[in-house]
Formats: structure tokens, C-alpha cells, sequence
């Protein structure tokens, strides 16, 4: 077994029966029901079915919940790691620094992309509940995979956040300002430049024309990741906590 597989197994080992899996199944539950009965109250308005259901459901969450769940996430994923001396135990540990970083960030991508897939399945039971019977649009796949990139690039500013501070609570509080932030940095066209709105962007959240310019798109998040990923590894060389 390699370093970085036995890095991926402690960390898996330490999420089994953690309490982020109530966050992790709870907040899409409460986004999709908020954004399906705000559907179902509009639908003289909101007339175009699944896309319909789809701009109710990514707005609540794309700039609210999901935030959070990722920070969440990442967190809990750096928790351990700031209690007592856990510090220097975690530095000392027999593999090389990429590898104890990139353990948490392959974690945390992977709950990332299972929470997505989480909504989505919401997306699909919650459109038949209110009656949509005509097939999924084709364009959910181009959805659900930009907005897994996008999580990703919160995923990694998140376990950034979370291995400066070492605080369980105040980095959860700095996603929920960023997904915050990231409405107003869309609505005023800069969302491609600011990491909290690339999740909302992929997921064509409060985006009439579901359209995005791609390749600004995934030039910005491949940035970002990058620019997480070598300031962490630094970090970790350097002993820092």
C-alpha cells in the first residue's frame, strides 16, 4: 500500500459514524424542500418544468447549503488533526507531507461529489413528486459535472481555510459569508473570478440561459485547485499549525 493510499484510509477510517453525516444528508433535504415548495407555490409562473423545479432548487443552494456542507466537510476533516498535540504527531507521521494533504483533499472531493450526486437524486424524486412527467433534460449532465467541479475548488479553498484556523466552527462561518458573496460577486458578473460562485455557476444556479463560457470556466477552477493544493503542501512542510 502506497502513502497516500494508507492516508486515504485513515481519513476514511475517521469519518465512520461521525455526526457530518447528518449535515451531509440534512441540508440538501431542507434546500430541496424550500426550493420544491417554492416551486409548487409558483407554478402558474414557473412554467418550464424541469428547468423550473431546477432554478428554485440550485438557488437555495448552490449560494447557501452547499457552502456549508463543504466547509462542514472540511472542518471536521482538520478537526483531530488541531486537537492537543495532534499537530506534531500528524507532521511526524512516516509519509511525505503531499501525501497527509492530499488524503484530505481526495476525502473531501469524494463527499463532495457524493453530497452532489445527493442532490440530484433530490432533484430527480422531488420533480416527480410535483408531477413532471417528461424526461430529465440532457443538460443535467453538463450540471451535475461543472458543479462537481466547482465543489471541488470550495472543497480545496475550505481545507486551506481549515488547516490555518483552528477553529471547527469559524471556518464553517467563512464558507457561509463565501456562498454569500459569491450571489452578489455573480450578479454583478465577476463569479468567474471568485471561488464561491464557480460552484453556482457550474450548477447554472439563478442563470436563465443555462449557459456558461466553459473554458473560462474550467481554466478558473484548475487554478484555484492548483493554487490551494501548493500552498497547503507548503504549509505542511514548513510545521506550521
Amino acid at each position: 500500500m502506497t502513502a497516500l493510499q494508507k492516508t486515504i484510509t485513515a481519513e476514511r477510517i475517521k469519518l465512520r459514524r461521525s455526526p457530518v453525516w447528518l449535515a451531509f444528508f440534512g441540508l440538501p433535504l431542507i434546500s430541496a424542500f424550500f426550493g420544491t415548495n417554492n416551486y409548487r407555490m409558483n407554478q402558474g409562473i414557473l412554467q418550464n418544468e424541469w428547468f423550473s423545479l431546477w432554478t428554485q432548487h440550485s438557488l437555495f443552494l448552490c449560494f447557501f447549503f452547499m457552502p456549508a456542507l463543504i466547509g462542514t466537510y472540511c472542518s471536521y476533516l482538520w478537526r483531530l488533526e488541531h486537537s492537543r498535540t495532534n499537530w506534531n504527531a500528524f507532521l511526524t507521521a512516516p509519509v511525505p507531507h503531499f501525501a497527509l494533504y492530499f488524503g484530505k483533499l481526495f476525502q473531501g472531493v469524494l463527499m463532495t461529489i457524493l453530497g452532489n450526486a445527493w442532490v440530484f437524486s433530490l432533484y430527480y424524486v422531488c420533480g416527480k413528486f410535483c408531477g413532471l412527467n417528461s424526461p430529465l433534460p440532457k443538460a443535467v449532465l453538463s450540471w451535475f459535472l461543472c458543479g462537481m467541479l466547482g465543489g471541488i475548488v470550495v472543497c480545496g479553498v475550505q481545507l486551506t481555510i481549515s488547516m490555518w484556523i483552528r477553529s471547527f466552527a469559524i471556518p464553517i462561518g467563512i464558507a457561509v459569508a463565501g456562498g454569500i458573496g459569491g450571489m452578489f460577486m455573480t450578479n454583478n458578473g465577476w463569479g468567474l473570478y471568485y471561488p464561491y460562485s464557480l460552484y453556482a455557476i457550474g450548477m447554472r444556479a439563478n442563470n436563465p440561459n443555462m449557459e456558461i463560457p466553459l473554458g473560462q470556466f474550467l481554466s478558473g477552477c484548475v487554478v484555484y485547485i492548483l493554487i490551494c493544493c501548493i500552498i497547503s503542501v507548503w504549509k505542511l512542510k514548513r510545521g506550521e499549525g
